[in-house]
């Protein structure tokens, strides 16, 4: 089935929810190892995402997805230069996705961190989940 990587994260996202509500375990944990393939396998890594990102399935709902990663940050003269971990905050609107970044905006980061997210978010997918 091919859908958008947020609409495909908050579907399964309201269907694992809804397994924890009437006990079904079984598919709880079908669902939640849907969810780590789909952060592994289509979620941003590399070029300074160097540890890729993890849905915060705490945090996360139907309405809300939170996404945390790190980006690894280099010196002008090829040297890594720090770390700084962020949370990615997205929520359903009419006009597609109200994205925020919690997190130090080092040397104005955040601009392209939210390129990449908007990109990969909003990129039309075939995903067949797990079972």
């Amino acid at each position: 089935m091919k859908t958008s990587l947020i609409s495909k994260i908050a579907s399964i996202i309201e269907a694992r929810e809804n397994c924890l509500s009437s006990g079904n375990t079984e598919w709880f944990e079908n669902h939640t190892d849907s969810l780590y393939e789909i952060s592994k396998k289509y979620l941003p890594h590399g070029s300074g995402i160097d540890s890729g990102c993890d849905i915060d399935l705490e945090l996360s709902n139907k309405n809300k997805i939170v996404i945390t990663f790190g980006y690894h940050f280099m010196d002008e003269n090829g040297y890594y230069d720090g770390w700084i971990d962020y949370k990615l905050i997205c929520k359903p609107t009419f006009n597609g996705i109200d994205m925020k970044i919690i997190g130090k905006n080092k040397n104005g980061i955040k601009d392209y961190l939210y390129d990449v997210f908007d990109y990969c978010l909003n990129e039309v997918i075939e995903f067949n989940p797990v079972n």
